[in-house]
């Protein structure tokens, strides 16, 4: 059988585009916000969320798969959502935009069943499950606003982080872990679509299924032990808490509130979700998964504490005591928004650091004890 080839190009070239889209979007949501923005551009603020959603996270996770995958063929999904992002950033046809989304998602599908053949495991088949909430959203974004289509993009990064917290922790589950795990995911799929059909019943399904999934997922992991330990472990402990409390923040919004009737409620439920429980999942688990995909090493500093905390108070000043606070809610935009830039200015600073320290010549002592 032949040994799948590695691509030509080194895949952390993808992470440009997923940057792309990330500052874009940011610069979005500050103009969606009416806050001082440094780029002003017609119809930019209404593609905040599917560059944060699909462009940014959409390549990263994409990109992760694909190094996965091992085979060259499933770059393109991240090539293509990146594409997608970019054309979107830069304020290409949102048609030609949204198409090159499609058929990233498309080739996204198609690297999750391949994944599946190969392993037939039921985290993985969650995994090709929220890919396929990626395609409905970048498909029903051709009709529809971001507004309607937000269980669907929710249900992407959800479904994507719990399957990945159920699979890196199968030893310590009890067994039959990955079948409850499918179960709660399709039951928060199946309240995604409810939310198109009849939309007052689908949010508060969606809210109560979200819930669910995120105390069963919250209730297992590990990262409820490994806070009490040192260093990097405690640090993404801290953060995988922090996200799964936000996520429990949004479920139940919906669940109580139903549809979003403010712009207060709507902030909540979408932030809680794309910045307090995914962000902090990306904070927790990048330096474990991004050296794979870079291929360099990026070695935990403290300084990721400050940045994780700076995030969360951000979150906190502008989801808990900015409602109705016009001055403490813009700080706390402001403040995410200075979170997400300082997040791969990080992690970029981290990564020549540990790049000059593989580098560096071993003293003798150094290499004996090695």
């Amino acid at each position: 059988m032949a040994t799948p080839s590695r691509p030509a190009l080194n895949p952390a070239i993808l992470l440009l585009p997923a940057g792309i889209s990330l500052l874009a979007g940011i610069n979005a949501g500050l103009l969606l916000g009416d806050l001082v923005a440094p780029l002003h551009r017609d119809g930019l603020a209404e593609r905040h969320g599917i560059l944060m959603v699909l462009g940014f996270l959409g390549t990263l996770i994409s990109l992760e798969r694909a190094v996965a995958l091992r085979h060259p063929w499933g770059y393109a999904a991240p090539a293509l959502l990146g594409a997608g992002g970019v054309v979107l950033a830069v304020g290409g046809p949102q048609r030609l935009g949204t198409v090159l989304l499609i058929d990233g998602a498309l080739v996204f599908v198609a690297v999750y069943a391949v994944l599946f053949g190969r392993q037939r495991d039921e985290a993985t088949a969650v995994g090709g499950l929220a890919a396929v909430a990626a395609l409905v959203a970048a498909v029903l974004w051709l009709r529809l606003e971001v507004f309607d289509l937000l269980p669907w993009l929710a249900t992407f990064v959800i479904l994507t982080i719990c399957a990945e917290r159920v699979e890196l922790a199968r030893l310590h589950r009890p067994p039959g872990s990955e079948r409850i795990l499918l179960v709660l995911s399709s039951a928060v799929f199946a309240a995604a679509a409810l939310t198109l059909l009849v939309p007052a019943l689908g949010i508060r399904a969606y809210g109560v299924a979200v819930l669910v999934l995120a105390i069963w997922t919250a209730s297992g992991d590990v990262a409820r032990h490994t806070v009490r330990a040192t260093g990097l472990p405690r640090y993404s402990a801290a953060a995988m808490l922090f996200g799964y409390a936000w996520l429990m923040v949004a479920a139940l919004t919906w669940a109580v509130g139903g549809v979003p009737g403010s712009r207060a409620t709507y902030d909540i439920v979408v932030h809680a979700v794309f910045l307090g429980f995914a962000m902090s999942m990306v904070l927790a688990h990048a330096p474990i998964i991004l050296p794979a995909v870079i291929r360099r090493p990026l070695p935990y500093h403290p300084v990721l504490w400050v940045l994780l905390l700076f995030l969360q108070v951000s979150l906190a000043a502008r989801l808990v005591l900015g409602g109705g606070v016009a001055p403490i809610w813009r700080l706390g935009a402001y403040g995410t928004a200075a979170a997400l830039v300082l997040l791969p200015v990080t992690a970029l600073s981290l990564v020549v650091i540990g790049s000059r320290r593989a580098r560096r010549p071993q003293t003798p002592r150094q290499t004996a004890s090695t």
